[in-house]
């Protein structure tokens, strides 16, 4: 057991080795709403890890604009096998992984609130895996941010 706990503190350290070594952000990225409302969920190389975003775009009514334009943000950044329930306003894709079952899932969903549209966004990945949060956030950020170009 004590082995455990030591094994976790390292993974721990090096997780948080990693993310000190990221570029720090853009002053255009610290600005965005995206940025402001990003937030990490359990513990990576421990639990399931959920990397969250969301954005809202006040006067953007053309959900299926935004679903397409988020689609093609995530195919820009390396996501396959995007599946598209236009009903639901909802975007799910794989990441490309060496072990196809355990491959990351990001869900992106947009919808309509009032005169706008919300879009949110969940990057999920299984325990063992590792990824570096600031880079996830900038290319998350990215992908909400293409629904209204």
């Amino acid at each position: 057991m004590k082995r455990i706990v030591v094994a976790v503190a390292a993974l721990s350290t090096l997780a948080a080795c990693a993310d000190a070594s990221a570029p720090p952000p853009t002053a255009a990225e610290a600005q965005s709403a995206c940025y402001q409302n990003y937030t990490v969920e359990g513990t990576p190389t421990v639990t399931n890890a959920n990397y969250r975003s969301w954005r809202d775009f006040p006067g953007l009514v053309d959900q299926q604009r935004a679903l397409n334009n988020l689609r093609a943000a995530m195919m820009a950044e390396g996501f396959s096998n995007i599946g598209v329930d236009a009903a639901a306003g909802a975007l799910t894709a794989v990441q490309v992984h060496s072990i196809p079952s355990r491959a990351p899932t990001l869900r992106v969903t947009a919808r309509r609130i009032g005169n706008g549209t919300r879009v949110d966004a969940i990057f999920m990945i299984l325990p063992g895996q590792t990824t570096d949060s600031a880079l996830v956030r900038r290319n998350m950020c990215k992908i909400i941010d293409a629904a209204n170009i």
